[in-house]
């Protein structure tokens, strides 16, 4: 019997009240204690135990009394419960060390079992991520027998590197409410089926909080005295796991994502999911040039990256993330967010110009010099976008080198005429890996001495309805403003099997959740071009908008190709004025065999293509090969901001919003006197990028061109000065495409430096690891999808040592 208070923080009611109602079911946890020498208390989340520290010290020093003794038990090891799905990896990451280091900070011990217990369902790779944060143990309840089939409420669950957590999913309810005490006593009985002697039964007041009561305390003790039922045990996660393990029951392994539950909130309030992800690369992108700044030039590390990171891992929460809480607590979500990624935007400038500000650059007449910086452990050709003023239509650009850089000129952000002649530059150049490069601006080209010609580029073409590059041919139907051709000059192979970039229109009366839907199946209508014109066309990139209506909604898309890349890159904007219906971006490629992979948090999985809508993060692809028995071929979808997506018959359904009402909830049904908020309801924008690519995606580098659509490189423009640092520098090489950087940050502890790295493709690799300024190298063997973690010391002369997710040296 597991004495426990759910507490959603926020939901039908704002954070201050979840602040309130944590302190009240604190408290009443402590009563009981008093009252009830055996009554044991199981509580998670660190971010509830810092609101009581700080503002009832005497309830949080009784509850340090109560963890010694036993009697409260701390699971979760995260920062709050969070969505189980949305957030990166290194989100997960940040949950365990945040968390896990809080509670072995206030109380002298860690948690062993993780503890989500109303998310609606948990991405695959959180076995490792658990296992490496201390946590060989889980407790969920969502997905429920109807939503997932397992073979039993205990089994083995296992990511794909191998690790394993012994999981345990609630059979009645994570809390009791009167005499549904004694109903879910008996329905857990009922589950004592051999091999299992031992089950787990949550009791307690929940969800607004509350926790245990005298009376279920007492109801449990009366039920113990009667034969027809099994023996209840006051205890907790921790003792039935240790019972389990030491009685040595063989269990079931499940390799997979436990899902589906209310498949809607993937795609439910897109402003909170495009604050998350946005706020998530700019913190990694700061804490990875803070490090170098203080390596480089002796600029101190800010001191404020952890509120930033618990400002998101806080918003995180399953009911704030998923886009299932009032409309006024996506108020106070904004406010955080934001605050997290101002602090990152400090810091983030903070470094960059230090670095740049210590990079020698003589003085020339007329030139303007832009340091341009690649956050990513690889280096690769890629877009660069800036705006400038007083450098004219006309500029020239060159490399540190002296060559000559083919520029795009095009209009600023401002829309009105600007007296300094503001314009925008675009070009596309390689970018050394996790470093920066010097380029030269100038006015008057006449004022440039150039080394060397541009280099020869291909063919870029755009005409009234169709763009045009070395590799592919894409036209735009003139009735519809829809794709009707990508063409793959190469293989001589049209690469999608109808329509595409496709704006459906799918009914959703569904309620937030869209609880008891699976899948979005019944179009309705469709947006119609209202305009298609070329935006722009230059030497670098070319541009049609597609201007499409329905309804009182708007839709535009600017549809982008390189002379340099292969990716199609699309910016869009977004009017809904919509309610209870869905629109998605239909995608049918003309492919056979084809294996529909989706990424997911430090990892991708694999699944039907059956049209059910699922979680996903930054990419999905469908591989396979050509049609008429042609070679093998893919196409992977980008995107910056988005969460949701289906895929059936060879056809991607990226979902860009819903509309249902805030926090509707069945069985409650909309009363058509009332009036209600609805979600999504204005403008919002994304970008979406498609990669076609011969091969896998594996070979393609989908993962690599995600991360650089989410984090594009970043710009500085300077002046002349001295420095010690080069005009080209690189601060790390990895010699394996398949293992990437994902954090570079501060130590917790011991005043050194944490990299950590990840496995992208399933492929067991052996991988150096250099860090050439710093004259460091790491070798280190990686198993298939692993994350590894090493700790720099700041002496140099102290070795690197590999850490678990909390930062702890393994073996210790």
């Amino acid at each position: 019997m597991i004495g426990n208070a759910h507490i959603d923080p926020v939901w039908l009611w704002a954070w201050q009240e979840g602040f309130q109602e944590v302190k009240a079911s604190f408290r009443s946890a402590l009563d009981r204690m008093k009252e009830f020498d055996f009554f044991v208390f199981t509580c998670s989340s660190a971010a509830m135990y810092e609101w009581v520290e700080r503002n009832e010290p005497v309830i949080f020093e009784e509850i340090r009394q109560r963890v010694a003794e036993g009697r409260w038990v701390v699971v979760g090891g995260w920062w709050i419960q969070p969505d189980c799905n949305i957030p990166g990896g290194e989100s997960f990451v940040r949950q365990g060390l945040l968390g896990q280091r809080y509670f072995m900070e206030k109380f002298g011990k860690t948690a062993s079992v993780g503890y989500n217990v109303d998310s609606f369902g948990h991405a695959g790779m959180l076995p490792q991520i658990l296992r490496k944060s201390g946590l060989d143990a889980y407790v969920f309840m969502r997905p429920m027998p109807h939503e997932k089939s397992l073979p039993g409420p205990l089994f083995w669950w296992e990511s794909d590197d191998g690790s394993r957590v012994m999981a345990f999913r609630i059979i009645h309810k994570y809390e009791s409410w009167g005499k549904e005490l004694e109903q879910g006593v008996a329905r857990t009985a009922e589950q004592l089926i051999e091999p299992l002697s031992d089950l787990m039964m949550f009791y307690g007041v929940g969800n607004h909080g509350g926790g245990p009561t005298i009376a279920n305390i007492e109801s449990i003790v009366e039920m113990n005295e009667r034969t027809d039922l099994p023996e209840l045990a006051f205890s907790s996660p921790d003792r039935f796991f240790d019972t389990i393990r030491e009685r040595g029951d063989v269990l079931p392994v499940v390799h997979d994502d436990l899902q589906h539950h209310a498949v809607g909130c993937y795609a439910a309030h897109s402003g909170i999911k495009m604050w998350n992800r946005r706020a998530e690369n700019r913190l990694s992108a700061a804490e990875l040039f803070a490090v170098v700044a203080e390596k480089e030039t002796g600029l101190s590390y800010p001191d404020d990256y952890r509120r930033a990171w618990k400002n998101v891992l806080f918003n995180q929460f399953h009911d704030i993330l998923a886009g299932t809480s009032i409309r006024e607590a996506y108020d106070d979500a904004r406010d955080e967010f934001g605050e997290a990624l101002a602090i990152a935007g400090r810091g983030l400038n903070g470094a960059l110009q230090s670095l740049s500000w210590n990079i020698g650059i003589d003085k020339e007449v007329g030139m303007k010099p832009v340091v341009v910086f690649n956050g990513h452990s690889w280096s690769g050709t890629m877009p660069v976008k800036l705006e400038l003023g007083a450098m004219g239509s006309k500029p020239l650009v060159l490399d540190e080198s002296g060559r000559i850089i083919e520029v795009q000129v095009g209009q600023a952000s401002s829309t009105t005429a600007d007296p300094n002649g503001r314009y925008s530059y675009a070009f596309v150049d390689d970018l050394p890996a996790m470093g920066y490069r010097v380029y030269r601006l100038y006015a008057d080209p006449a004022n440039a001495k150039p080394t060397a010609a541009a280099r020869p580029g291909g063919m870029l073409l755009a005409e009234p309805h169709a763009l045009e590059n070395g590799k592919f041919r894409l036209a735009f139907d003139p009735e519809t403003g829809w794709i009707s051709s990508l063409y793959d000059k190469k293989l001589q192979s049209e690469l999608f099997a109808g329509a595409a970039a496709r704006p459906a229109v799918l009914e959703d009366f569904s309620d937030t959740w869209s609880h008891g839907v699976f899948r979005y199946d019944k179009e309705v209508s469709q947006f119609k071009a209202a305009d298609i014109r070329v935006l722009e066309a230059g030497p670098v990139k070319a541009t049609i908008r597609v201007v499409s209506l329905y309804g009182q909604s708007k839709l535009v898309q600017d549809f982008s190709m390189y002379r340099d890349l292969d990716q199609i890159e699309v910016k869009v904007k977004v009017d809904w004025r919509e309610r209870f219906k869905m629109l998605k971006l239909m995608f049918p490629v003309a492919l056979a065999g084809v294996k529909p992979t989706y990424e997911t948090p430090y990892g991708h999985i694999v699944r039907e293509s059956n049209g059910d809508e699922e979680p996903m993060h930054s990419w999905v692809d469908y591989s396979g090969y050509l049609l008429k028995d042609g070679p093998a071929y893919g196409i992977s979808l980008m995107n910056d901001g988005k969460h949701s997506c289906s895929m059936n018959n060879e056809t991607i359904g990226l979902t860009v919003l819903r509309s249902p009402i805030y926090a509707h909830h069945v069985p409650a049904q909309p009363d058509p006197e009332q009036e209600y908020e609805f979600m999504d309801q204005g403008i919002q924008r994304f970008t979406y990028a498609l990669l076609p690519h011969p091969g896998s995606w594996e070979r393609a580098g989908t993962v690599q061109r995600a991360l650089e659509l989410n984090q594009p490189p970043l710009t500085v423009v300077e002046s002349y000065h001295d420095g010690r640092l080069p005009q080209r520098n690189s601060f790390i090489d990895v010699d394996q495409s398949n293992i990437v950087v994902c954090a570079l940050k501060k130590a917790e502890d011991g005043g050194g430096y944490i990299l950590r790295c990840r496995e992208t493709i399933k492929k067991s690799t052996v991988a150096l690891i250099k860090l050439p300024q710093w004259g460091r190298e790491i070798r280190s063997s990686f198993g298939p999808c692993e994350i590894k973690t090493f700790y720099i010391p700041a002496d140099g002369d102290r070795p690197v040592v590999e850490t678990d997710l909390i930062e702890r040296p393994l073996g210790v």
